[in-house]
């Protein structure tokens, strides 16, 4: 059985550049690979899957809360690319699991842990349960040389962990950022640190 991967880190750290990376491999090599996207991304266009870094490649499906994957659009692939897993629903999880499973295509997916409070993302969290392989895209934190594990938002330059969830944003809202140096900036900020435990 072809396995689930789940290839997970914070803003910044290459993910996507890591996905086009692995698609422009599988091509070089004369395979076809199937590139998908929830659709609310909508940060660089409707179907545009572009990594910081500048490259650029064109989503071969969009994907909804409810999307149904019909199993023939990945007939004859050697590989299935999910970016932004974590904006996926559990539901479309659960059908590319069966996918690896009933057509033997292994599906590898790119995302964010959590949110900008440290909570997870319902996709990222169905793929912590499914997944047979979980892989950390490591970065550094943005304000330290310690590995970033937290998403901080800034709003007006001024850290925050007010708004909605699902907030897109690339590097003028979201910092990479090490528990410490994102404990620092919302103290600073006068934002609650929301965390339960004791001295939090």
């Amino acid at each position: 059985m072809a396995k689930l991967y789940f290839r997970f880190g914070t803003v910044g750290s290459a993910k996507t550049l890591n996905l086009l990376a692995v698609a422009h491999n599988y091509r070089q090599q004369g395979k076809r690979v199937s590139i998908l996207k929830p659709r609310l991304d909508s940060r660089f266009g409707a179907n545009a899957v572009r990594s910081r870094a500048g490259l650029e490649k064109e989503a071969d499906l969009l994907v909804d809360p409810n999307t149904v994957l019909d199993p023939q659009l990945f007939e004859g692939l050697s590989c299935i690319l999910l970016d932004e897993a974590q904006f996926v629903s559990a539901a479309v999880i659960d059908q590319l699991r069966g996918i690896t499973l009933s057509m033997n295509i292994p599906v590898i997916c790119y995302g964010l842990r959590t949110d900008f409070r440290g909570q997870l993302f319902p996709g990222a969290q169905r793929l912590f349960e499914l997944a047979d392989t979980l892989e950390e895209v490591k970065t550094t934190c943005a304000y330290c040389n310690r590995k970033a594990i937290f998403n901080l938002k800034h709003v007006n330059g001024v850290a925050t962990v007010e708004g909605p969830s699902v907030d897109l944003g690339a590097e003028e809202k979201y910092y990479p950022a090490c528990f410490s140096c994102y404990a620092e900036q919302l103290r600073a900020a006068k934002q609650p640190l929301l965390l339960k435990a004791v001295g939090a």
